[in-house]
């Protein structure tokens, strides 16, 4: 039997117990129905954030930034990109921290954009500037290998 691991849909965030090796066939939410894989960012607020960042056992790329940012708008384009090309192995989210500062201030957000990498609840990686896509898929795949 295959090894499962547990992924949180980007739709309902019901948590979902995945076969590894089925990561890559497109598998869909047992809850809403919908894709679990859609090679998007998947925008977060205070409650999605606590399921995605505490449940996922894939990693879970969170992108700290606000609206006013311009470089948080400048690598926006290269982070929905990255989202694409790691759709299957890590999960790309982006949590505003103007609507939510609740959320990103017990991390210690001092400067946006900030990247941090999540699995099961703990935090593995962060970086902080604006990255282009290749950067980011670089980072994320020297953290989570």
């Amino acid at each position: 039997m295959s090894e499962s691991v547990h992924y949180v849909c980007p739709h309902c965030h019901t948590t979902n117990r995945i076969a590894r090796d089925q990561l890559g066939n497109s598998p869909d939410c047992g809850s809403c129905h919908q894709l679990l894989m859609t090679g998007e960012p998947v925008a977060l607020d205070a409650d999605s954030f606590a399921k995605h960042a505490g449940r996922s056992q894939l990693p879970v790329v969170v992108d700290f930034w606000a609206p006013w940012c311009g470089p948080c708008r400048m690598m926006a384009p290269a982070f929905a990109q990255a989202a694409q090309q790691l759709a299957g192995q890590a999960q790309l989210t982006k949590l505003d921290t103007e609507a939510y500062p609740q959320v990103s201030a017990p991390f210690g957000i001092r400067s946006i954009p900030t990247m941090v990498i999540f699995k099961e609840g703990k935090e593995l990686a962060r970086i902080s500037g604006a990255m282009p896509a290749g950067e980011i898929v670089r980072w994320v795949e020297s953290v989570t290998p």
